[in-house]
């Protein structure tokens, strides 16, 4: 699809990545609907258009939306119906690092729910309407983690290994339809989303990091190429590719990644699921 034929439903619209997404996007002579939690947040980013050509009325629009609630999913599915939404991106996700045993209960609830239910849900609200056009695209903002399992991301790896499989088996059962489902798998990329510990992981490991607008100008080729899934980034394509064929050849190549790794928690695992993990920042941003 030709960007200046798509409706965007944008989710995580005025994250460090969605941010540049919604520009990107704007430039290229898309209508964005801008979806978040923050009204005010999304109102800002709007304004940031005022003035553009693209930014007519009909081509911006806002909605606030917490997706780990059904009746916002409703919501927005009613929202993006009448908007005449045609493209929906799921770019909103939440961060999770640290070893296992330092995450609580409701840090991995929230992840899973956030980064994984959410689009599945969204998708399938969607789905009759999308299903009734011409041509429809549903693109998954994942993770090179979505391919490759790191220490310290098992939980956000969880999520994204679960978005790229959603994205895999829907694009099969729907092929041959109007609607194309993608997968797009960025690296580390330089945003707020990253907590000071991630920072040091990805400074120790040597981990190489992208822009946020590099991620972008991705999300519109893929947009108009229409493939079934992309991932950015050198050795992270080797990687992935390398780790979908023979996983266990890999273990060895992370020791240092694991070696990297904050210490392990003085607290048992049973005081640990009281209390946030100091590591866990919610975001409405989706980046690895």
């Amino acid at each position: 699809m030709k960007t200046h034929d798509a409706r965007v439903v944008l989710t995580g619209a005025s994250g460090g990545i969605g941010r540049a997404m919604a520009h990107a996007l704007v430039r290229s002579g898309a209508a964005v609907l801008l979806v978040g939690r923050s009204l005010p947040a999304l109102t800002a980013l709007a304004h940031e258009f005022a003035g553009a050509a693209e930014a007519t009325s009909d081509r911006v629009g806002c909605h606030a939306a917490d997706l780990c609630d059904p009746a916002a999913i409703d919501d927005l599915r009613a929202v993006a119906t009448a908007w005449g939404a045609n493209v929906v991106v799921h770019n909103a996700g939440v961060p999770s690092f640290g070893r296992l045993e330092s995450l609580s209960i409701a840090d991995i609830q929230r992840v899973l729910d956030t980064n994984l239910l959410a689009p599945m849900l969204l998708t399938q609200a969607l789905l009759p309407h999308l299903r009734r056009l011409p041509q429809a695209q549903v693109i998954c903002v994942g993770s090179a983690l979505g391919r490759i399992g790191l220490p310290g991301f098992s939980v956000y790896s969880a999520s994204k290994f679960g978005l790229r499989g959603f994205a895999e088996a829907l694009r099969r059962e729907l092929g041959g339809g109007p609607v194309r489902v993608q997968y797009l798998g960025p690296r580390s990329t330089r945003t707020g989303f990253n907590s000071a510990d991630v920072e040091a992981y990805n400074q120790a490991t040597g981990t190489a990091v992208d822009t946020p607008e590099s991620v972008a100008l991705a999300l519109l080729d893929l947009l108009e190429s229409q493939a079934a899934e992309r991932f950015l980034g050198f050795p992270e394509k080797l990687a992935v590719r390398l780790n979908g064929l023979a996983p266990a050849l890999l273990d060895g190549a992370f020791d240092r990644h694991r070696n990297s790794l904050p210490a392990p928690a003085s607290t048992s695992l049973s005081s640990a699921r009281g209390a946030p993990t100091p590591t866990f920042t919610p975001s409405s941003r989706t980046e690895t």
